[in-house]
Order: C-alpha cells, then structure tokens, then sequence
C-alpha cells in the first residue's frame, strides 16, 4: 500500500458534500466524487497528508488499506490474521477497530467482529488493543458490505474542526469545518470584507480571515497518521511549509451582546494568528453599523430555539437582524444558518431559494442566502 493509490474518503456532515466537492476539485485530488457523507478521491499517502492539513471542509480522512471477503466468522478470524498490519501500523501502537456491517453479510454482529479482528492485530502483529473509553493512537474503520471486509484507517484522530485554536467558546457554536463550507457556500473567496453579529467565539470570522491569508487549517495540530509506519516527518514539513499572505487589504468585524464571548473570540483569533484582521466588539444587534470600506458578507449563526432559548422569543431577534440588513447593508450579501425556516421568514429578506438540509449536531439546518442588497 504504501506506494500505490488507493482510495481516500473526506467525510463531512450529510448536506455539505456537493461544497465539498468544490474545494476538493480546487485542491485537484484525483477522481473525486459525491457519496453519502463525503467524497472519496484516489491517491497516495501524501494526498491523505494533504487532505488533512489543506482542505477545510473534511470532519475527518480515512485511508482505505485493503479488503477481503468473509462469510462467517471463523473466515474473518483467519484472514484478519494474514492481513500486513505492518504495511500500516507501527510497533507499541494503541489500536481500536470500529465495525459496521449490515443484513446484506453474512457476518452480521458488529461487535464480533470487532473481537475477532482486534485479537488478530495484538496475536498476530503485537499491538495493544484498547477499549472504547480509552483513546487510541490509530482505529481501524471496518464496513462489511455483502460479504466484504473493507478496512480502513482513519488518519485524522480527533475531528479536523479542532484547528488547535479554539479553546474557549460559548453556546451552540459551530464547527469549524461546517463554518467554512457556509462560507464557500455563500460565495466567499478571501477577497472581501465579512461581518457576524452574534459571532459568539468567532469562529466564522476567523474561518474567513485564514482563509484570506492561506493559512493551513491543519498546521497547528497533530494527526493519526503521525503514528503509522508510512508517516514521514520530511514530506509532511514540506507540505507544511506554504507562505501566508499577510497582507490583506480588507478586515473581518464581530460583535456580540455576550461580553464574556467577545473575550473568547479574540483569545481565539490571537492564538490562530489573525488577530490583526479581526475586531471584537461588545454590543448589541441594534447597535450595528456597516463598517467603512467595500460592501462584503454578512454571515450569521443566530440561535434557533431548539438549542439556545425559546423559539417564540427569537421572532423579534430575527426581525430586527432583518431591519438593520435592510437599513444599513445596501450592497453586502447576507448569509444565515438556522433550522427554521419561519425564523428565516421573520427576517423579511429576499432569501434564494435553499439548498439541501445539513446535519448539525442533530438538528437539521439550512443555509439561508442573499443576492447583494438593494
């Protein structure tokens, strides 16, 4: 495996895969293409390191490292045993496997399985098994799909929205990774001016303003793929090694009536190396005003009620959101995420019309959106 391609899977929250698609036909990986909960692409292990620390709307990148049938568990046992382990997994590794599998196999009993091929890995090639309220260095993503066994190894470890930057938020916030295909979603290339005002921890904010500079999702954080045989540390500071655009012409503003959060966002932007593109502002919504300078985006996460505060009180919150757009924001598009259209309604602004549900946190949200105001 460790020379030749093989396929690569980008998950990211169901309704997000077709922006998906976008960045990763940008980034120009091999043979992308849409399937429920992501994109697979093919490639090498370098592409895995790259999708991990270039592309900003994967949630995680699982390598696929081999596959074989089984229709009983005896069969399973056996071949889990003459599968090189070592061709992925290093010496003294912490190992998980994670199965599913389904009514079309034989082998229908997740956990099972999952015993079989664990004791396989520690009988046959040494390394330590853990539980599932332990953390593992590597876990092994199993699918049993009509009788085959396809493994693969995710490469990412902890969600890639965890940037290494954010370590205080408020209420409901957005992850990262979702906050920067809305934005992709709404238009936004780096070029331009972007506004949130409720923006919590600031996390669209300082999406955009990475986003302008070029700077790595992934550069301040650690991977699984640190720990498998085929890591090397050279290739993976080369790719690393990419000059930010520092400077940038236009500026990102937030503002929050929480107090408490606008500290939050700019601890955060300071620890992501923006906070020169950034300003915080305490105030509350009919405070607003539109900054100088070019028109941009306006792009918001208010609260939906189903998460944060009752739905019946945020009819007023959205209408006055709606009011100040249509005062002061002549030119500026405006983007909006919340799971109930009414709420959206409530705003009285020109909506497009909207595109496919996303998965958030077990809601079900959209991605309102504006052609620039009139």
């Amino acid at each position: 495996m460790n020379s030749s391609q093989f396929e690569i899977f980008l998950s990211t929250s169901p309704g997000l895969e077709d922006l998906l698609l976008q960045e990763v036909k940008e980034a120009s990986f091999s043979n992308p293409k849409v399937t429920p909960g992501g994109v697979t692409v093919s490639g090498g292990w370098e592409d895995v390191w790259r999708a991990n620390l270039y592309l900003r709307g994967a949630s995680k990148v699982l390598a696929r490292i081999g596959e074989f049938r089984a229709f009983h568990l005896a069969q399973l046992d056996k071949r889990a045993r003459k599968f090189p382990w070592g061709e992925t997994l290093t010496d003294g590794s912490k190992v998980k496997v994670e199965v599913s599998t389904n009514k079309k196999s034989k082998i229908y009993h997740a956990g099972a399985a999952e015993e079989r091929i664990e004791r396989a890995i520690f009988e046959e090639f040494g390394a330590e098994i853990v539980d599932s309220k332990q953390d593992a260095d590597i876990v092994i993503k199993t699918r049993i799909d009509r009788n085959n066994v396809i493994l693969s190894v995710n490469t990412s470890g902890q969600g890639l929205h965890k940037r290494g930057y954010k370590q205080a938020m408020g209420k409901a916030p957005l992850r990262e990774t979702m906050a920067a295909l809305c934005l992709r979603g709404c238009g936004f290339k780096g070029d331009e001016p972007v506004l949130d005002p409720m923006c919590g921890s600031g996390t669209f904010l300082i999406e955009a303003a990475e986003i302008s500079a070029g700077l790595l999702p992934g550069r301040s954080r650690s991977f699984a793929f640190e720990k498998l045989a085929t890591y090397d540390a050279e290739k993976v500071d080369n790719l690393k090694a990419t000059k930010p655009n520092l400077d940038i012409k236009h500026h990102f503003y937030g503002s929050d009536r929480n107090v408490k959060v606008i500290e939050f966002a700019n601890e955060n932007a300071a620890r992501a190396g923006v906070a020169p593109y950034c300003t915080f502002s305490p105030k509350p919504l009919t405070a607003l005003e539109r900054p100088d300078g070019p028109p941009g985006l306006v792009i918001v996460n208010p609260p939906y009620g189903a998460r944060v505060g009752k739905k019946k009180d945020l009819f007023a919150l959205y209408n006055s959101f709606g009011q100040v757009m249509q005062e002061k924001f002549q030119g500026w598009r405006v983007g909006m995420v919340t799971s109930d259209t009414n709420l959206a309604q409530a705003t009285q602004l020109p909506w497009r019309p909207t595109d496919a549900p996303i998965n958030h946190g077990g809601l079900r949200v959209k991605l309102f959106q504006t052609e620039a105001l009139k």
